[in-house]
């Protein structure tokens, strides 16, 4: 987890690639986990957005076993069973007109596949993009990520990027054009702090994209799977994209992604166009087919969406300035710096997420989350920030 406090707790032979928090995670139940002295901590970061479900869900690590037992790996050289039925709930819940999957491992691929699908589709070089993106760290999806002067370490991007401000229609209208292959967005910019685009300004770049021939690319994989209280962002935002890429809670902790296409688009890739050797493996299947059967039992989105009211109105009675995002990806703006703000509530057990904007702690914690737990989170919060 990104953090500006603390450091790794002892020497390892991992590469130094990130800012530890000063504890250590043993293991989890519900929305808390314990850290290797026995303290609990309610975690309302779910790694990243990864776990949906929380930790040690009844329903998900029992499919996991299961699968282990009958068949761990398999590749997409021979059909399996769980990969056709995993793939069909997922269509069925995705999106009317997003009828094909394509199985991958991680956001970061997805969105790589996502962009080679649009230019193959239009025969273009160029890609539209919102100040404030992450997209991921491989080349095509850190070419689309704002702020990566700071760490894109290759030589070059592999094709040109125009970017838009956000909520900015003359820059939509100036850099969506008929050299345009596709317009790449985030429902809901995680990584910035929780910047929530407009419908308005979403419906009006889709426009732009029919009018001129541009594919239209959602970034469903910190939003996807229930996280704003909808399966996907794009519900909320009046339009059906030509590409939705979706991972992190997509198998509650195991890794597995998506993109989802319309036939049109999936009608262009032929045998040995696309491949991946770990994508659709057995055990992320079996994954991804329990959370997906969770998040659509009846009543569980609309309480998502419910308790996601809850805790915003409880975070700015505690004292934040104000919130950005949607559902259960959320931006609490302060009147300070967040980094010790973030510390005071780890001490006080709460798991919560740094953002670009130094002033912002973000929240995503697990769909499964409470009022009792909402509860006890604005005591603490309110009391760092007196």
């Amino acid at each position: 987890m990104p953090s500006q406090v603390g450091s790794d707790l002892k020497a390892s032979p991992e590469v130094s690639a990130y800012n530890r928090l000063p504890i250590e995670i043993v293991s989890g139940n519900g929305c808390e986990v314990l850290d290797a002295n026995g303290k609990s901590y309610l975690d309302f970061y779910g790694g990243h957005a990864v776990s949906a479900l929380g930790y040690a869900h009844p329903k998900l690590t029992a499919a996991i076993a299961k699968q282990a037992q009958e068949l761990v790996f398999q590749s997409n050289a021979v059909d399996v069973p769980i990969r056709e039925s995993a793939s069909q709930l997922l269509v069925d819940v995705a999106p009317a007109g997003l009828e094909k999957v394509f199985l991958i491992n991680s956001g970061a691929e997805a969105i790589e596949n996502a962009l080679r699908l649009a230019f193959l589709q239009t025969g273009r070089k160029r890609v539209t993009a919102v100040r404030g993106a992450f997209h991921g760290r491989t080349a095509a999806a850190a070419a689309i990520t704002d702020y990566n002067e700071a760490w894109y370490s290759f030589p070059q991007a592999p094709f040109e990027v125009d970017w838009v401000i956000p909520e900015s229609f003359e820059d939509l209208e100036k850099y969506i054009t008929d050299k345009t292959a596709a317009f790449v967005f985030e429902p809901v910019q995680g990584v910035a702090g929780a910047v929530d685009l407009s419908p308005e300004f979403v419906q009006y770049a889709a426009s732009l994209c029919i009018q001129r021939g541009a594919t239209v690319i959602a970034d469903e994989i910190q939003t996807g799977i229930g996280r704003t209280g909808t399966m996907f962002a794009v519900e909320q935002l009046g339009i059906t994209p030509d590409i939705v890429t979706v991972a992190k809670g997509l198998g509650g902790g195991f890794p597995v992604a998506a993109v989802l296409c319309s036939n049109q688009i999936a009608s262009n890739i032929k045998p040995g166009m696309l491949g991946t050797t770990f994508g659709g493996g057995p055990m992320a299947c079996a994954a991804m087919q329990a959370v997906l059967e969770v998040v659509s039992e009846p009543g569980f989105l609309p309480k998502v969406a419910d308790n996601a009211i809850y805790l915003a109105e409880t975070c700015l009675k505690a004292g934040v300035k104000s919130i950005t995002g949607r559902g259960h990806l959320m931006g609490l703006h302060l009147n300070q710096p967040a980094a010790p703000i973030r510390h005071a509530l780890l001490e006080k057990g709460f798991l919560t997420g740094d953002a670009k904007n130094p002033n912002v702690v973000r929240l995503l914690p697990p769909l499964i989350l409470n009022k009792q737990q909402i509860d006890q989170f604005g005591v603490a919060l309110s009391e760092v920030l007196a």
